[in-house]
């Protein structure tokens, strides 16, 4: 199954693995950055909070930019400097003694981060045809995860509270590994250039910048499903899934890590075989099943808190199935989300596209936490399960709705002949 998800071009190969190594150095800071902040820099809770605020705020706001200029002089020129701008930042934590310094830093970081999802898509996109996409952008799904979870291994082994030192060595790293990918694209010189040296004998949809993307029906409906979803799935993790897991189902911390850990296993584990289980078969349905199996998860988080303290043993269970089911629907929606939006983009607005897609969670990303507080606080949290489970089944149905706006091969229905290897541009 593995050899089967490879894309055909060694270029794309190479950048896979670029995506791996990152995401080991991600690993290693992704769950301390707060903790960081507060235990060891010394600023309050509310100060680190403002902090990783900021950093949303930005790089939501710089997206739309790193889009354009993405199809305006291709994702190369965008891609390498904002790894070498995410390098230093995120470098420069270590070195973060004060309120002031902490924003700085958070502001660099966000704008080396703003396009870099966006650009690696389209540079993906670019070296892989229709007919691989969606299993390549679920292998790179899969790799990320597998190279956070082995971060965060080692960084659990490593750092210290009493030992600043430990901090400062994780960040360090960090920025080295996203020197990874820079050095790998730099071995790539024909790799990331503009895609479109003939736009003047244009599509439809070749002028108008973002003006041209928001009008493309399909795509448009595709965003309103994955804001839909991510507000009532992704966004929910971090406040809601926590917030719920601790205070209604009352389980301890640890549980909770237990739980991230077992959603982390099965993406890794159910990955490749969900890749070839979607093959030839319906994105739309594919899309609407994800908000079925969100669904199920947040019920099975809900049962858990009626268990609550009468039962600890069932109700952990709960907790670490709930993350584990979302984890399964995470390797459907993975590879389908960019694969469609990339079947929607055409070349000239290719970044653009992929922009906005990225967008969707940081959009979502703000509303959720923004939502998932004041319905904790009522009726013992089941507002909120009832509020993420019927988002969830609303999107599948919006998915489900999208299904006629495509035509097969954009929907997956037809499964493409393998094509020659585009052009390298």
């Amino acid at each position: 199954m593995l050899r089967r998800a490879l894309p055909a071009r060694p270029e794309a190969r190479r950048i896979l693995l670029g995506t791996l190594l990152s995401a080991i150095g991600r690993g290693l800071t992704l769950p301390f950055l707060f903790i960081y902040l507060t235990n060891v820099r010394g600023l309050t809770d509310n100060q680190a909070g403002l902090v990783i605020g900021w950093f949303g705020a930005v790089t939501l706001a710089l997206s739309p930019l790193g889009g354009t200029l993405i199809d305006r002089f291709g994702a190369r020129r965008v891609v390498l400097p904002c790894l070498v701008v995410e390098a230093v930042g995120t470098g420069s934590l270590a070195l973060v003694d004060s309120l002031g310094m902490a924003f700085a830093v958070s502001t660099l970081i966000a704008v080396g981060g703003s396009a870099l999802w966006s650009g690696q898509t389209t540079i993906l996109a670019s070296l892989t045809g229709d007919g691989e996409r969606q299993r390549v952008f679920g292998l790179q799904f899969a790799l990320l995860n597998l190279g956070i979870g082995v971060g965060g291994l080692i960084s659990g082994a490593v750092v210290d509270i009493a030992r600043p030192v430990t901090f400062q060595a994780i960040y360090l790293l960090d920025a080295l590994s996203y020197l990874t990918p820079a050095l790998i694209l730099l071995t790539l010189p024909h790799v990331g250039h503009r895609l479109t040296q003939a736009s003047a004998a244009g599509t439809g949809k070749s002028a108008g910048g973002y003006l041209a993307v928001l009008r493309d029906r399909p795509f448009r409906r595709l965003v309103i499903f994955g804001l839909v979803l991510t507000t009532c799935g992704y966004a929910q993790i971090e406040v809601g899934f926590a917030a719920y897991s601790v205070r209604v189902v009352e389980v301890t911390p640890r549980v909770v890590a237990w739980a991230l850990a077992a959603n982390t296993v099965m993406i890794v584990l159910s990955q490749l075989l969900m890749i070839r289980r979607m093959e030839g078969r319906s994105r739309t349905r594919a899309l609407a099943a994800v908000g079925a199996v969100f669904a199920t998860a947040w019920l099975v988080l809900g049962m858990a808190g009626l268990v609550g303290t009468g039962n600890a043993l069932v109700a952990a269970f709960g907790v670490v199935a709930c993350s584990a089911i979302f984890g399964f629907g995470e390797t459907m929606l993975s590879p389908v989300m960019p694969a469609l939006t990339n079947a929607l983009a055409t070349d000239e607005l290719r970044g653009r596209y992929n922009a906005m897609s990225s967008m969707i969670f940081g959009i979502s990303g703000i509303i959720g936490p923004v939502t998932a507080g004041p319905l904790l606080g009522a009726a013992h949290g089941r507002l909120w399960v009832a509020f993420v489970v019927g988002g969830c089944l609303a999107a599948s149905v919006l998915a489900l709705s999208l299904r006629r706006l495509l035509t097969p091969a954009q929907d997956g229905r037809l499964t493409p002949t393998r094509e020659p290897e585009p052009a390298v541009t």
